[in-house]
């Protein structure tokens, strides 16, 4: 894939254009209501099913479906690491006002180093193909905890998580534990000092590329192409500060979340492991030759996957909720009725 100096410059120039015209639009917000974030969030979906076609039309249907397959897998991995993000703002009692700019601030922070990353997984895989077989073992063994440990212990482990982060953060970095509006720093003594904005912002960002570090074999394990790796962090990622107040009220919802996002990285594992045999130059492995009779998991079949998965753990947990809420009305029907027998009795 030839990527032209015209299709950078224009990516640039549009992530940059979109994002700046959503901080416009969005400056001085001091509640963001679920339907405002719901219509931002169906905006920067379209935006990127858009790039996607984009890629199809220009460089064929293999690396559009590449990069949505990416994008989709970036975007669900994203949208969990908000349970973390939910966590560090209680941690920082950040009032409402602020939250949009923290987490606009914070994410940028966070996309920065995932560049670093990727540009890392990029130099290590086209120096050394067994860096597969890692990054496979990892996803492997990610989606084995996500499984066995499911939601609610989850967000457990996300809670012990951020504190770590933070004092760290602190024992690096002066800071003062008074908010003082949306300044991130305040002289105090003489020096210049942290306030909670700046240390959550960073929190933020750290914290991100942390529990993300799953998502860039992930995405390596979909496309080796360095544009379409870059382009599916972006856009997962320019969308994620209004998922983020849809998902402050609605991901408890979604309860599978957990097994579907442990079944996709499984896949992806899998579909790692197998590319690296074709890739294969390791000396004890069929002498260092590439083992052409394992098969390759096509373009269409990691995307397919990747939605129909998305979509079960949907259904699943819409099945799930509602139950649970019909048993829960029954059960307080049988209470309410129990407490009116010595009502009729008398």
């Amino acid at each position: 894939m030839h990527v032209s100096a015209t299709w950078w410059i224009a990516t640039i120039v549009l992530v940059l254009g979109i994002t700046t015209v959503d901080l416009v639009l969005n400056r001085g917000q001091t509640h963001i209501s679920i339907q405002h974030a719901v219509r931002w969030v169906l905006f920067y979906v379209a935006v990127a099913l858009a790039f996607g076609v984009a890629i199809f039309i220009d460089f064929g249907a293999s690396y559009g479906g590449q990069f949505i397959a990416g994008w989709l897998t970036e975007y669900s991995l994203s949208a969990d690491n908000l349970f973390v993000f939910l966590v560090l703002m209680t941690r920082f009692s950040v009032p409402e006002y602020l939250q949009l700019r923290v987490l606009t601030i914070g994410i940028m922070i966070a996309l920065v180093l995932r560049a670093g990353l990727i540009a890392l997984g990029a130099a290590a895989i086209h120096q050394f193909s067994w860096v597969f077989f890692i990054f496979a073992a990892f996803l492997l063994y990610t989606a084995w905890n996500l499984l066995r440990s499911g939601h609610d212990e989850d967000s457990d482990a996300g809670e012990e998580a951020p504190p770590s982060v933070v004092g760290w953060i602190g024992r690096v970095i002066p800071s003062t534990p008074i908010w003082h509006g949306a300044r991130p720093v305040i002289k105090q003594n003489h020096r210049w000092i942290a306030t909670p904005m700046l240390i959550t912002m960073i929190a933020i960002g750290i914290t991100d590329v942390l529990f993300a570090l799953d998502s860039i074999p992930a995405i390596f394990g979909l496309t080796k192409e360095p544009f379409l790796v870059i382009t599916a962090n972006a856009f997962a990622l320019m969308g994620l500060r209004q998922l983020f107040f849809v998902v402050r009220d609605l991901l408890d919802r979604l309860r599978h979340l957990d097994t579907g996002l442990s079944i996709i990285l499984a896949f992806i594992g899998v579909k790692l492991i197998m590319e690296a045999f074709h890739d294969n130059n390791l000396p004890f492995l069929n002498g260092g030759d590439p083992i052409h009779a394992v098969p390759v998991v096509p373009t269409w079949l990691s995307l397919g996957f990747i939605i129909g998965v998305l979509g079960v753990v949907t259904v699943t947990s819409t099945m799930a909720n509602r139950r649970d809420a019909r048993t829960a009305a029954l059960a307080e029907g049988a209470v309410a009725s129990k407490d009116d027998e010595p009502t009729r009795a008398a």
